[in-house]
């Protein structure tokens, strides 16, 4: 019972430790696709996964290409402000892709275009914010997904 997470060129050292932390924690592994905004020895990429970063299970592409050609035949869902459908109407699967994109603009509009049917929001409830910090987006659409698995 795990999910695959998948960080499209993440930017903040911090949120891709907490999301380690957060994967481990699961059982889910963490797949980080180049071009990353800090070096994974960053130490706060370590500090915020603390000691667990060892533990991880944890895949590194080079670019979006390699990703999607290497799990071209895996589901998955895309989480983005932009989507139509809610983040608990996922059709949640054991070993299935969540992915998310890079903390200042979210995935590219050619990642929105091809997967349309599949792309999920979480709900905001205030005029005032745009998005959540992805670290708790991450965290929210994970947790709602363990519960659906059996």
């Amino acid at each position: 019972m795990s999910f695959n997470i998948v960080l499209i060129e993440p930017e903040i050292p911090n949120n891709t430790g907490n999301i380690g932390r957060l994967s481990l924690g699961t059982g889910s592994t963490l797949h980080l696709v180049k071009p990353l905004g800090f070096e994974l020895s960053d130490k706060r990429v370590k500090r915020a996964g603390l000691d667990y970063w060892k533990h991880l299970n944890l895949v590194i592409y080079e670019s979006t290409e390699e990703f999607f050609f290497q799990h071209r035949d895996k589901k998955m869902a895309f989480l983005s402000s932009h989507g139509k459908k809610d983040h608990w109407d996922i059709p949640f699967e054991n070993d299935m892709f969540l992915i998310f994109g890079k903390e200042s603009v979210g995935l590219s509009k050619s990642i929105l275009e091809n997967n349309k049917k599949h792309l999920y929001k979480i709900p905001l409830y205030s005029e005032h914010i745009r998005s959540l910090n992805i670290a708790n987006a991450v965290s929210i659409v994970v947790y709602e997904g363990l519960k659906h698995l059996p």
